[in-house]
C-alpha cells in the first residue's frame, strides 16, 4: 500500500493548484454574483491539456487516468465549484462514455473535440417527473428510415445552454422497461428541435448553467446512436461509477477550499487579546474538518485507483461520493461558523462553499440513493 501521489500526478496537481489561485480564485464570487459562465476559464484549461485529461493522446486528450482526473476536479473545487462542476461534468458524462462505448467514427467526431477542449460537453439524463427514478422517462426516439425523431424534455442539465454536444438518454422500446432505453448524441449548435427552455438561477454553483432543454421532432441519422439499441441503461449505470468518483473529488476540494479559509481566519482573527484558533471550540472545529478531509480524500483516491484497475467500482464509488459529499457540507457550514458574522458574507468565500456543498448531497444520486446501493452491494 503505498499512499504517495506519483511524480507526475503531483506535478500535475501543483500545476493546476497554481493555476486555479491565479486564474480562478480572484474571480471565483465575480463570476457567481453575475451568475456568468466562465468560458474563457475553460480554454484556458484547455491550453493546458487538462479538458480530457482520462482520455488517451490518440483523442485529444492527456492520456492520464482517472487518478490524475481526480486531482484536477479536486482542485478546481478547492476555489470555484462552478468551474469544478461543468468540468466534471463535461470530463465523466460528456466525454467518458463516448470513449467507453463510441464507435471509431464517433470518437473522432465527437470525442476529439471534448477532450481537446474545443467546446464542452453535458448529459441528458433527467427529467422534469423522474427525479431519483432516472429511469421513469418520457423523452421517446423513434426510428424512422435511417433517421431517430426525438421529443421530450431534460432537467437539471449541466452545460446545456454552452455544449458543443449533448448525450441524451431516451426511449426507443416503450415496453422494455430499463431494456428499452437507448443513447444518442445531439449537437445542440446545429440540430433541428433543440431549445434550452430554462436557465435555473439556484441556491449556488450559478457560474455553471444548469438548464430545461426541449427536443421538438429533432432529427438525428442513426449513426448517433450510442451502442445499441437498448443498451442505454447498462451505460448510464458504468458512467454514473465514474461521476460519483467525480463528485467525491468535487466535494473533497469545497471542503478543502472551506477548510482553509476558516483554518487561515482563526490564525488572524483575535478575541480576548489571543488568536480564536488557540481556543478550544475553534480548534477542535478546525482539527475535525481536517480529519473529515483526510477520510474523503483517502476514500475518493482509493475508488479513482480501483476504476483504473478496472475492478467493479459501484461500492467503493458510491461510499465515497456519499461520505465525500456530506463531509463537504459539514465542514463548509463549520467554515461559516468559524468565521461568524463574516462568514455569512459575500466577502468570504465560506458562504460560497456552504452553497455549492448542499448539491454534492444531491447530484449524481442523493444521498438517499447511496445508502440504496450500498445496500444492495451488502446483499440487504
Amino acid at each position: 500500500m503505498d499512499f504517495d501521489l506519483p511524480a507526475e500526478h503531483r506535478m500535475i496537481r501543483d500545476m493546476v493548484r497554481d493555476f486555479c489561485e491565479e486564474e480562478i480564485a480572484p474571480i471565483a464570487q465575480e463570476i457567481e454574483n453575475e451568475h456568468r459562465y466562465p468560458a474563457e476559464i475553460f480554454d484556458q484549461l484547455a491550453e493546458l491539456d487538462l479538458m480530457g485529461v482520462p482520455v488517451p493522446e490518440e483523442y485529444g486528450g492527456a492520456g492520464g487516468d482517472y487518478l490524475m482526473y481526480a486531482l484536477v476536479a479536486e482542485e478546481l473545487g478547492r476555489v470555484s465549484g462552478s468551474i469544478g462542476l461543468s468540468y466534471v461534468a463535461h470530463t465523466s458524462l460528456a466525454s467518458m462514455p463516448i470513449y467507453k462505448f463510441g464507435t471509431e467514427a464517433q470518437k473522432e467526431r465527437w470525442l476529439t473535440p471534448l477532450a481537446s477542449g474545443e467546446y464542452i460537453g453535458a448529459w441528458a439524463l433527467t427529467e422534469p417527473g423522474s427525479g431519483s427514478d432516472a429511469s421513469d422517462m418520457d423523452t421517446m426516439a423513434v426510428k424512422e428510415g435511417d433517421e431517430y425523431v426525438i421529443n421530450g424534455t431534460k432537467q437539471f442539465i449541466t452545460n446545456a445552454s454552452e455544449a458543443g454536444s449533448i448525450l441524451v438518454k431516451a426511449v426507443t422500446d416503450p415496453g422494455e422497461g430499463y431494456d428499452g432505453i437507448s443513447t444518442f448524441i445531439v449537437d445542440p449548435r446545429n440540430d433541428d428541435g433543440f431549445e434550452v427552455t430554462t436557465l435555473w438561477d439556484k441556491m449556488g454553483l450559478n457560474a455553471s448553467p444548469t438548464c430545461e432543454i426541449q427536443f421538438d421532432d429533432l432529427r438525428i441519422p442513426e449513426e448517433r446512436l450510442l451502442g445499441e439499441e437498448g443498451e442505454g441503461w447498462t451505460q448510464t449505470m458504468k458512467t454514473l461509477n465514474g461521476g460519483r468518483i467525480s463528485i467525491a473529488a468535487l466535494s473533497t476540494g469545497l471542503a478543502q477550499g472551506a477548510f482553509e479559509a476558516a483554518r487561515d481566519y482563526s490564525k488572524q482573527r483575535e478575541q480576548f487579546g489571543k488568536p480564536i484558533s488557540k481556543f478550544d471550540a475553534i480548534r477542535d472545529k478546525i482539527v475535525d474538518m481536517d480529519r473529515k478531509i483526510e477520510r474523503a480524500r483517502l476514500l475518493t483516491h482509493k475508488s479513482a485507483v480501483e476504476y483504473d484497475d478496472g475492478r467493479d467500482v459501484t461500492r467503493i464509488s458510491s461510499l465515497a461520493k456519499l461520505d465525500a459529499s456530506e463531509i463537504s457540507r459539514e465542514v463548509a457550514e463549520d467554515a461559516v461558523q468559524v468565521l461568524g458574522g463574516y462568514g455569512y458574507t459575500e466577502d468570504f468565500a465560506p458562504q460560497r462553499f456552504y452553497r455549492d456543498a448542499k448539491l454534492m448531497e444531491i447530484g449524481e444520486g442523493t444521498s438517499e440513493i447511496q445508502h440504496l446501493v450500498l445496500g444492495r452491494e451488502l446483499g440487504l
